[in-house]
Parts: C-alpha cells; sequence; structure tokens
C-alpha cells in the first residue's frame, strides 16, 4: 500500500554476536600484529640490516688496519654492527620447585649491579605479586639454562617501582614500593637480598627496614658517601628521603607525583620526574622546607616524566614521558641538547637503560617494541619486536649489559616477556658479523 511503511524486525538468535569487528581498533591491531610478525620472519632468517648506510665488518676492519678512525669510534662501530646481530634465545629457568615458576607473567626485571644475578616482580593470577632472584652465572658458559633461588617473596599488594641497593653497613639489600589494597595503605620495604636464597624457611631474615605510606611511584638510592644509607621515595605530592640505618625521615612537600628519581654520585642530590612534566632536584643536606626554594635546578618536559637518567660525568640528564620523547639535557645550561626519536608512549611509566661503556641506549615502547639508539648521535640503531603479540599486559621489561651473566659474560640483552625470559647475546654465527673476540678486544694498539 502507498503510504505505509513497513517496519521489520529480525530476530537475533541465542549466540549471535552483533559487534562489529572492523573497528579502528581492531583495524590498528590487525596492522600491528601483521607489522610485528613480518620482523619476526626477518629475524629468524637473519635478514639484519646496517644501521648505517655505509657500515659493515669489511669496511671496519679496513679502517681499522689504516689506523684511520679513533679508538672511541672504532668501539662505537663495533657496537652498532654486534647490537644489530644480536639474535634471540629462549632462556630455560631451572627451579627446584616447578610450581613457582613458569604459571605468571613477568611484570619487571632489575639486574644486579654485577649482572650476575636478576630481582624478578611477577603479577600473580589471583591478586598481587611475587619477587624472586634468577642467576644469571651460566651465561658466561655458553649455556641456555639459569637457575631461580629457591625462595620467593609473595604480597598481596602490587609492586609500582624497585630499585637494588649495597650498604656498607648491611648486607646487599632490595627496596620496593608496593601499593595499598582497598582502605589499606601502601607500604616501602627493603629487603636482604639473602632472604631469596635460604633453603631453610625457619632461618630467613626479616625486613631491614618497612613503613606505611600512600601511593608511591617511584624510589632511589643514593651512592654518595655523605649519605650513602639513604633511600628515597616518589609519593603523590610528596618526597620521602629515608635512613636506612637510623629510620630518620625527611618529607619534602610538591605539587605534583614524583613518578621517576635518581640520586646524583658526586653530591647527595636527588633528581625527580614529575606527572606535571617538570624534572627538578633536592640537596638533602639542606633544611626541609615547602617552599620552591628546596628546588636547586627545574627542567620541563610538555608531559608526565617517567623517567630521570645521570650520565656518569653527572652533566647530562637523559629523560623520557608520556609523549614517547626522549630528550638529553645539559645541566650547565639547562637546555636540551639531542632527542632519540621513535620511542612510543601514552600512559605508562616506562624506563630508559643507558649504557655508557657500549654507547647504547635501550627503552620498550608501549608498542611492545624495544628500540636501542646511539647515545652519542641518537641515531636509531635497531628495533626488535615482541616474541608475543601485542596486550597491554605484555610489555617486555630489559635489560642490557656489557657483561651479562658476570665478569666473564659478554654484552647482551635479557628480555622477560608473558613467562618466558630470551636472551640476546653478542656471540652469534652470523658470518656478516664481526667475530666475538672483536668486540672483547674492541680497542686498536695505540
Amino acid at each position: 500500500m502507498q503510504g505505509v511503511t513497513w517496519n521489520r524486525y529480525f530476530r537475533l538468535l541465542p549466540g549471535h554476536n552483533n559487534s562489529n569487528p572492523l573497528t579502528n581498533e581492531s583495524i590498528q591491531h590487525r596492522r600491528m600484529e601483521s607489522q610485528r610478525l613480518k620482523l619476526l620472519e626477518e629475524e629468524e632468517k637473519c635478514m639484519k640490516k646496517a644501521s648505517r648506510s655505509g657500515l659493515n665488518s669489511s669496511i671496519v676492519l679496513r679502517k681499522r688496519q689504516l689506523g684511520l678512525p679513533s679508538s672511541i669510534n672504532y668501539r662505537r662501530s663495533i657496537h652498532e654492527l654486534k647490537v644489530n646481530c644480536m639474535q634471540r634465545r629462549k632462556l630455560e629457568i631451572e627451579t627446584p620447585d616447578s610450581s613457582i615458576c613458569g604459571s605468571n607473567n613477568f611484570k619487571l626485571i632489575m639486574a644486579d649491579s654485577a649482572s650476575e644475578r636478576i630481582f624478578t616482580v611477577n603479577d600473580v593470577e589471583h591478586g598481587g605479586c611475587k619477587c624472586g632472584i634468577v642467576n644469571l652465572s651460566g651465561l658466561g658458559k655458553n649455556t641456555l639454562t639459569v637457575e631461580m633461588y629457591d625462595n620467593l617473596y609473595f604480597t598481596n599488594r602490587k609492586v609500582l617501582a624497585v630499585c637494588i641497593v649495597s650498604l656498607i653497613s648491611l648486607t646487599t639489600s632490595i627496596k620496593l614500593c608496593l601499593m595499598g589494597i582497598a582502605e589499606t595503605l601502601g607500604c616501602a620495604s627493603l629487603l636482604p637480598a639473602s632472604l631469596f636464597n635460604n633453603s631453610n624457611a625457619g632461618d630467613q631474615p626479616g625486613m631491614l627496614c618497612s613503613f606505611k605510606i600512600s601511593t608511591a611511584w617511584s624510589c632511589a638510592w643514593c651512592l654518595n658517601p655523605q649519605a650513602n644509607n639513604y633511600f628515597s621515595t616518589g609519593l603523590s605530592q610528596q618526597v620521602h628521603v629515608t635512613n636506612a640505618v637510623t629510620g630518620h625521615r625527611q618529607i619534602f612537600s610538591i605539587s605534583s607525583d614524583a613518578l621517576a628519581q635518581q640520586f646524583a654520585t658526586q653530591a647527595p642530590v636527588l633528581y625527580n620526574g614529575c606527572r606535571s612534566g617538570e624534572i627538578f632536584s633536592i640537596d638533602i643536606r639542606r633544611p626541609m622546607n615547602t617552599g620552591q626554594g628546596l628546588k636547586s635546578l627545574r627542567l620541563f618536559h610538555d608531559s608526565a616524566v617517567t623517567s630521570v637518567n645521570l650520565l656518569k660525568d653527572e652533566q647530562y640528564l637523559l629523560a623520557a614521558d608520556m609523549a614517547g620523547r626522549i630528550k638529553l639535557w645539559d645541566l650547565r645550561k639547562l637546555k636540551c641538547v639531542k632527542e632519540y626519536h621513535g620511542h612510543h608512549n601514552e600512559h605508562s611509566i616506562l624506563p630508559l637503560h643507558v649504557n655508557e661503556e657500549e654507547g647504547l641506549l635501550t627503552a620498550v615502547g608501549q608498542d611492545c617494541y624495544t628500540r636501542i639508539w646511539s647515545l652519542q648521535d641518537a641515531h636509531l640503531l635497531r628495533t626488535i619486536p615482541s616474541p608475543h603479540p601485542f596486550s597491554t599486559d605484555s610489555i617486555p621489561s630489559v635489560e642490557f649489559s656489557s657483561h651479562l651473566g658476570g665478569s666473564r659474560g659478554v654484552p647482551g640483552l635479557l628480555m622477560a616477556v608473558k613467562q618466558d625470559l630470551h636472551y640476546f647475546s653478542y656471540k652469534t654465527d652470523d658470518p656478516y658479523c664481526l667475530p666475538a673476540k672483536e668486540a672483547d678486544n674492541s680497542t686498536p694498539p695505540q
């Protein structure tokens, strides 16, 4: 009939999925996964490309024979070549109790100063975290097996920040910042490393120091001789500096959340990166006050600062933010002198890893890619895809060391993602890379 509109309704059967699979998010996810699989295929086929045009092993060796490059430039070229030839190998984690290994995802890993052990934090399925120590000493002996210590530390809180410290008057220790649950406060705890390798549960030592705090975002340990027993905790609108031996605490009021911290070693000065984008320093020898006078240095990013790293001469500072920008600041001129492009971040607290001996900067982005830059000229040397599909809960945690596994170890990258540990070593059978001995003896005769 004319003038009559018929409304037709179709019955939806049980189990029918009425969602549209072609959303912007799903299309972007498919594109990212396709790119990741392509890069993984190239990695497996050893399709390594030089990070710079004209850089290859034959040219580097020829220039060395002619005595053209300086020892520093030659060493940088060696590391660039070796970084591009690192191949991924999965490690087997041995533990006396198989039930405590391989069932929970790695959240973060952190190596000690000798790179002989890593401290691990794993998310537990029913909530909370478990912490343990993995021995890496076997990596220097051409083995792909590492050993987890017997004891684990379980907590029903989330671990937000970790730093490994060494006290003169105490044993090697581990500082944890734990987030509170429900209506309870969080806490900052200082644990002895011996807690994790004592097989007799009855003889386990207790915490060296523990106190309740509001939500903590960061922590750091002071290695300056004038304050070598002090550690800091970055909170919401506060910075706490505590003496681990006496328990005395200084509280500095700030106007933002301290998401990143690091102490200088030449002076007891604490650098803080804030959610507001501000970077400032506090000299902990000065009296406490709540005014702006406590800040002896101030720098600014356009987004929340997630990592601060002082270089060894302490005249330069690297900082990363939630806009994915990595900047190198000259602390004498209070000026940004370099930017490292390619990092991806939108809302996560992601660390930077600086290795000045090799001249490398490493960071994992929120897109789950691990990127390595030349520290000297900010050139992106390599982009490593994650071995697992992209997800917000599978961002890899990495450690790069010049002697992974101990004093006899070789440079390499350790990657923890999901329930696995992966090892990227300078040792390789790739004929297009320099032999391993060239990296070990990379300084030409004077």
